[in-house]
């Protein structure tokens, strides 16, 4: 479907193109007006420092497993189909379409139109239509914002209706929230959850299956900045591996903060206009420029507020998964326009929970397609019920969630782009050391950040290969020396002064890793297969 975006004032702005027959639309509204509407309505809470918090209800995080993308003549032979990628028919989401549309009849709707890809050659338009203020704030702070009565034809259009639920007898979807992409008609509905997060990964995901197909171009569910030399880093990781913190630098320009694009012609564009970030024990002290970045206009997420208004970063009685939205340019240090050069660095972050991986290690081509496909992490202990331990997690491509083509389609874009470019990959481990969780510590964000900046200074690899240890489970090239950091911190196995323990751990880990790659064999090549760690 393509509509016009338009600078017609909300008394005129229609949205019966889509059925909708609203009783008012506001239409591009300032942020002091979303806030005003919020506060009013009792649909959020100002802190000490005017920002405003809001509750996402129920949901505060997305469901993956409610997720589905319609099965029809563009993604038939391309989606690939499973538990991530759950096929639905045409009509499942004609029907609950039309009920979203007599959902929204007479209701007041928040529609807002911007766009995704800081490079022009990518652009990608955008129409959200939302039943909630909070929601068409968070439209306005992770997309990008067009110029003042900017008229364009828009691509794509979201729906946010956190306050329709499905009837999962009669209407084909498993429970009452769901998320629906559908490549035909150009649209995604969301309903059933209010979490904020559902709308931009959404058009992430459009993005994932757009650009390698039509444009050649691979898309990265990653972190970037870039230095004085204009020399620009990437930082893969899932969740909680630190890769918000570590590319929000000082003295690095942020390019963007989750996700990027890497086209033919080497550049590293921002898919947003934004970040979002996660609060949980944040402070002004370890991240100065998130904390900073939290001012009127940004939207904090499931939080606890104090007494005098005072924000609790430190409290999860909602969420371990409290968040914050805001534009870009609420960080000082950022990359105008959010592009960068070809990448001189890419860091794959993990937390390993078990402590036996290498702080740092360099990946040979075959090592970075292997780790890439994988996408590991570990999930601890009380993060979900049923986990009394630390248990490997693995996400394709640091993204499975987000990603409808194979995993191999991007690590072979990945491989090529590495060859053609020369670029170093570096495997970080910012989990613990010292022993696995509840025995060990985690790494020092003092020693992470310095081994980062020894990597992308060249510090690492001035000895060449004579500073580097291959280790003897995954084949890593672990560094015996670093600046501002101590010799024994380098080698998971001095940290653990027990070798039977480590050893025994560490198989334990490489078998996981091998386990996990079993789904990829059919579409794996010797080439990425040569990248595994050591069985025993």
């Amino acid at each position: 479907m393509i509509v016009e975006s338009n600078d017609l004032d909300n008394q005129t702005i229609s949205l019966k193109s889509y059925g909708i027959n609203s009783s008012k639309i506001n239409y591009n509204l300032s942020i002091e007006e979303l806030y005003k509407l919020c506060t009013e309505n009792d649909l959020g809470t100002l802190t000490n420092k005017n920002v405003l918090a809001i509750n996402t209800g129920k949901f505060t995080g997305r469901s993956p497993k409610d997720r589905y993308i319609v099965l029809d003549i563009n993604t038939k032979e391309k989606v690939w189909w499973g538990e991530i990628n759950r096929p639905i028919t045409q009509e499942v989401f004609d029907n609950l379409y039309s009920k979203i549309v007599v959902h929204f009849s007479k209701k007041e709707l928040y529609v807002r139109d911007s766009y995704a890809c800081a490079s022009q050659n990518f652009r990608l338009n955008i129409r959200t239509i939302c039943e909630y203020p909070w929601s068409d704030i968070f439209s306005y702070n992770m997309f990008i914002r067009p110029e003042i009565n900017e008229k364009f034809n828009i691509e794509w259009t979201v729906i946010s209706a956190p306050d329709f639920k499905a009837n999962p007898d009669l209407d084909g979807v498993d429970n009452e929230n769901f998320s629906i992409i559908n490549f035909s008609k150009k649209m995604i509905i969301i309903g059933g959850t209010g979490y904020t997060g559902e709308i931009k990964k959404g058009i992430f995901s459009v993005l994932n299956f757009i650009l390698p197909l039509q444009e050649n171009t691979l898309p990265m569910h990653c972190s970037a900045n870039s230095g004085t030399n204009n020399d620009t880093s990437i930082f893969f990781g899932l969740s909680g591996t630190g890769k918000t913190t570590l590319s929000t630098d000082s003295s690095r320009k942020l390019i963007g903060d989750d996700e990027h694009g890497w086209d033919e012609k080497d550049n590293i564009f921002n898919f947003e206009g934004g970040c979002y970030a996660k609060v949980l024990n944040l402070s002004a002290e370890k991240e100065p420029e998130i904390y900073n970045a939290i001012k009127p206009g940004a939207l904090l997420e499931n939080i606890i507020i104090g007494e005098n208004g005072v924000v609790d970063f430190n409290n999860k009685s909602i969420t371990q998964n409290t968040r914050v939205s805001y534009p870009i340019n609420f960080i000082e240090n950022i990359k105008k326009p959010s592009i960068g050069n070809n990448p001189t660095n890419i860091f794959f972050l993990t937390a390993d929970a078990f402590g036996v991986l290498p702080p740092i290690s360099k990946l040979n081509a075959s090592q970075s397609a292997y780790h890439f496909i994988s996408g590991y992490t570990s999930k601890l202990a009380g993060t979900e019920a049923g986990v009394d331990e630390p248990v490997p997690s693995f996400s394709a491509c640091f993204g499975a969630p987000f990603m409808p083509l194979h995993p191999t389609v991007y690590a072979k874009m990945l491989i090529k782009k590495m060859k053609d470019s020369g670029v170093n990959v570096w495997l970080v481990n910012t989990g613990w050391t010292g022993g696995p969780y509840g025995i060990g510590k985690r790494m020092k964000l003092n020693y992470t950040r310095a081994m980062i900046n020894a990597a992308m200074s060249g510090e690492l690899d001035k000895a060449n290969n004579d500073n580097y240890h291959i280790h003897s489970v995954f084949n890593l090239k672990q560094p015996r020396v670093c600046p501002n950091v101590p010799n024994s911190v380098l080698s998971p196995r001095q940290t653990w002064n027990n070798d039977s323990k480590y050893y025994k751990k560490a198989y334990m880990l490489s078998k996981a890793f091998n386990k996990n790659f079993e789904k990829f064999l059919d579409e794996a090549d010797n080439q990425i297969l040569a990248g595994a760690p050591n069985i025993k």
